[in-house]
């Protein structure tokens, strides 16, 4: 299952004592993918220009980067991830999404485990839980419609507020 799921933490889980490469290198190793797979995966996060440098010394941002380099070497079907751009600068939040929809259109299906309804309205379909129980299942847009308001932090609340039974 290791080279077909790849996971993203929401904290950086990589050794911040070697450098981006040799932490890309090592996650590629344990998956069993190709050596040419670790600088296309370095480039796809864009840190082609940090691939010598201690992740020690990044910012979080590039760190949590490397992260999603290491998930990716793998070249996995899913990839899974845990609150990815939260805490993340405009733009490299923007940059991120772009990466994951064209990761999408390449035929990776891609979970995001979230809090923060901004992450989820960048979804095609988001699945909103309760205790343990999911109360919708709708594109963003639908779910908006549905319960009549603008947003999806919204949209959650008027639900719990209705007591939407589990679907």
């Amino acid at each position: 299952m290791r080279s077909r799921v790849g996971y993203v933490t929401q904290a950086a889980s990589v050794y911040v004592d070697l450098t981006v490469t040799e932490n890309v290198r090592y996650f590629g190793a344990l998956s069993g993918a190709l050596p040419t797979a670790v600088e296309r995966a370095i480039d796809t996060v864009d840190l082609g220009e940090f691939a010598d440098r201690i992740v020690g010394s990044l910012s979080g941002g590039q760190r949590g980067r490397v992260s999603l380099a290491a998930a990716l070497v793998g070249e996995p079907e899913l990839l899974v991830l845990d609150e990815p751009t939260v805490g993340l600068d405009p733009v490299l939040r923007r940059d991120l999404w772009a990466t994951f929809r064209s990761l999408a259109a390449d035929g990776v299906t891609l979970i995001v485990s979230s809090h923060v309804m901004d992450e989820a309205d960048e979804c095609d379909t988001i699945v909103l839980l309760r205790d343990g129980a999911m109360i919708a299942r709708e594109t963003p847009q639908a779910l908006r419609d549905e319960t009549g308001t603008d947003n999806l932090g919204d949209a959650f609340l008027r639900l719990i507020e209705q007591g939407a039974a589990p679907r």
